[in-house]
Parts: C-alpha cells; structure tokens; sequence
C-alpha cells in the first residue's frame, strides 16, 4: 500500500469473535465513535448510508427500474441478498454485519441498466482494461463514495476494514487473469493488494462465498418470480415440449457448462414437481402467496443445502475467512442453475427485448462520447479532481466511465438529453 495509506487497528471498537485484529484493519486509522459495537457493525452503517446504495433504488435488476411497481429493482435485490446471507452467514459461525456488508456492496459498481450497461461500458473501455461491475464496486468502496481521506488529500472511499472490503470480492484476480469477470482494475491494484494481504492465493474468503451463493440464489429465485408476474413465464408449461428443450440448452450452454444435460433436465423436473411448485398464476390473491411461499420454499431449499454440506465437511466451529469453503451440492447448484436460465429465457430474450437493450446501449454510448468532448467541466464537482489529476486520454476515459456508472436508469437518460441536444 502506498504512503497515503496508514493501516491502523481501531483501539476502541468492541472485537468481533471469530476474527484476528488485522482483519479490522482500515487504510486510514479513525477510532470508533462508540464502543458498543464491532468494527464490523460500523462498515454496514457506512454502507448503508452511502449515496452509492440509494443509487441502486433506480438501478435495473432484469426489469427496467420504474416500468413496474412489483419487479425487483438493483436495491431491492441487494437487500434481500443481505437477508439471505447474514442468516446463512450467522449459522455458519461468521459475523453476520460482516456478511452482511459483503451482501451490500456486492452490486454497488453496477452501472445503469443492468449487465446490459455493463457489457456496453466493457466495449468501450476494451483498451483500458475493461469495465466489470465487481471491479467497479471495489473502485466505488476504496476511491470513489467520499467518507474519509488520506493525510495527502485522497480519498480511501468509506475506509472500510479489510475484512469488510474482502468480503465484497467476488472475483479475487484481474483483467489479466480473466476478461470477463474480474475484480480490479489495473489501478486499483494497490488496494486490491492490501486488502488481500495474507490471503491464501486467488481464493474468495468464507463470507465473499457466502455473499456469492446468497447473490445467486436470491436473483435466481427472484427473477422468476417477477416474470411470472410480468407474465412473461408461465409456470405451467415451462417444463414442457420445445420450451423444455430450449431452456435446457441455454442453460448447458450459458449457465452450467460443465454439468450434462441429463442433470440439468433432472434439476428441472425436481424443481416443477416440488409440491410448492405453482400450478399456474394469474394475478389473484391467493396466486400471489403461493408464488411468495415458493420463492420463500426454494430459498430455504438452498441455504439448507449449502448450510448441511459445508457443516458436515468442517464441523461446527466458526467458519470465518478462510478456515473453510461453502460446500454446495451439485444438484442444488443445477437446480440453481435452471432458474437463471427462466428468467434469461422468457425476460432477457423475450420478443422486443433486443431492441431495448440496443437503445440503452446506444444511450451509453453516446453519453460516454459527449462527455469525452465536454470535458472535465461536464462531470459532477466529486469527480471533476480526478478528471484534472489523469495524466492521459486513457485515464480521463476511466473518471468518465466511473461519472456513466455512477448514473441511475433514469439519469442516465436526462445527462444524454442535456448533452448531446
């Protein structure tokens, strides 16, 4: 780490059981307001009071933010994520605000949206290591949300522990490494670097699995939820003749490419002859619970899974950075698996998609180029310093990718109409 940072263990937080002193290490040293609580307990308040959070609020999910007043929008799927892994969490022996924290700043770099804003801005940013919305967050945590600063000015972002920035590192390697999913950029990597001191390789630490496995089954869980009250899924005959065929090749092809078909055709029948399973939907009172109590059935199905496994291979002791791996049954990971390919299938390919997501690109893309011309007078007061710091056109397109990212569905919308009209 360099200069500007000055790890320092934070004398006056109660300890958190389960945990060395060096994992409530923060870049920046600032002793604790109070006593009564954890280090930990001070990162999930920082989270939960920053502006990158309530971005989410107007942030797609799979359904574009504001379309609809049911479907899942960035936010609240991060807060069910939350729920899913500090109650997994917990029962395995971690500190829940610490898992906690990683389930809240899991999806705090994603831009506006969704992955379809993601993939634009990796386009565009092809020549200066790529845009990944786990890269970013970890960028959004350590630079960009202002909180504290360095004794030379800059920003450490919310300054949160070392154990709180791992725990929201999906992918522990870089663009280098992986292309596609990555979790830092080249300019990041002397945070990265001291937040994974000590850490055994690319390996994810205990609570980022946790994090990771909440994140899937949330969203996996959850998008089929909202399309079959979007309409878009009918649970009745997904399961059935050429919709059978077509979502278990997407998901051999897309989802799980290293598992047969035949244990993915299995998954899919487990999953459509659970007893919880709706019959069918449409709209009414009763339709609705019963779609709640299958979402809430699949959830517990599972955590339990992960829970029993990962307890019967490491006992019952506390199972905290990286003392273990969350084990997941293959079967469970299928069934898993099978769902994101519903909500891919019947939401993210449905008829007239592809020409939403080609505006939203176009509208990324353009924004980008106009504030490329504008220059840094064009960006938010925050990010002007690092527009005027950047030594050269490369890093001048990183601080206009870190403004783009930054924005909601909706701004982003209002920054195009104001700056190219």
């Amino acid at each position: 780490m360099p200069d500007r940072a000055t790890p320092a263990i934070a004398g006056d937080d109660r300890p958190s059981l389960g945990y060395a002193p060096e994992d409530e290490v923060r870049i920046v040293d600032e002793p604790a307001k109070r006593a009564d609580r954890t280090a930990f307990a001070r990162d999930r308040a920082r989270i939960l009071h920053s502006s990158a959070l309530r971005r989410l609020a107007a942030k797609t999910q799979v359904l574009q933010a504001g379309t609809d007043d049911f479907p899942r929008t960035r936010l609240t799927h991060t807060l069910e994520v939350a729920q899913v892994g500090r109650e997994l969490g917990a029962s395995l022996g971690c500190d829940p605000d610490l898992v906690e924290v990683g389930c809240l700043a899991h999806d705090l770099g994603h831009p506006p949206f969704g992955h379809n804003g993601e993939q634009e801005l990796n386009a565009i940013a092809a020549d200066i290591g790529g845009f990944e919305g786990n890269a970013q967050t970890l960028r959004v945590l350590t630079r960009l949300e202002s909180k504290t600063f360095a004794a030379d000015g800059s920003s450490v972002g919310l300054n949160l522990t070392r154990a709180g920035l791992d725990a929201s590192v999906k992918y522990p390697w870089d663009h280098a490494t992986n292309a596609v999913k990555f979790g830092y950029y080249a300019d990041d990597a002397h945070v990265f670097d001291w937040v994974r001191a000590g850490a055994p390789g690319p390996r994810k630490c205990f609570e980022a699995q946790v994090m990771d496995w909440a994140d899937d089954v949330a969203y996996s869980v959850h998008d089929v939820e909202d399309a079959v009250h979007a309409g878009h899924l009918d649970v009745a005959s997904v399961a059935l003749g050429d919709q059978r065929e077509a979502l278990i090749a997407l998901c051999a092809r897309e989802y799980a490419p290293s598992m047969p078909i035949d244990d993915l055709a299995d998954a899919l029948d487990r999953l459509v002859e659970l007893p919880y399973w709706p019959a069918s939907y449409d709209g009414s009172q009763r339709a609705l619970a019963a779609l709640k109590d299958c979402t809430s059935r699949l959830i517990g199905r599972f955590c339990e899974a992960a829970h029993s496994a990962t307890r019967a291979e490491f006992g019952d002791d506390r199972l905290t950075r990286y003392r273990a791996n969350l084990l997941v049954p293959d079967d469970v990971r299928a069934e898993v698996a099978v769902l994101k390919s519903m909500a891919a299938l019947y939401v993210m390919r449905r008829r007239g998609a592809e020409a939403v997501y080609a505006e939203q690109r176009r509208l990324i893309g353009e924004l980008v180029e106009a504030l490329q011309r504008a220059g840094g007078d064009a960006l938010e007061p925050w990010l002007r310093p690092h527009w005027q710091a950047a030594s050269d056109d490369a890093g001048r397109l990183r601080v206009v990718i870190d403004q783009v990212a930054s924005l909601t569905d909706i701004s982003v919308q209002a920054w195009h109409a104001r700056l190219r009209h």
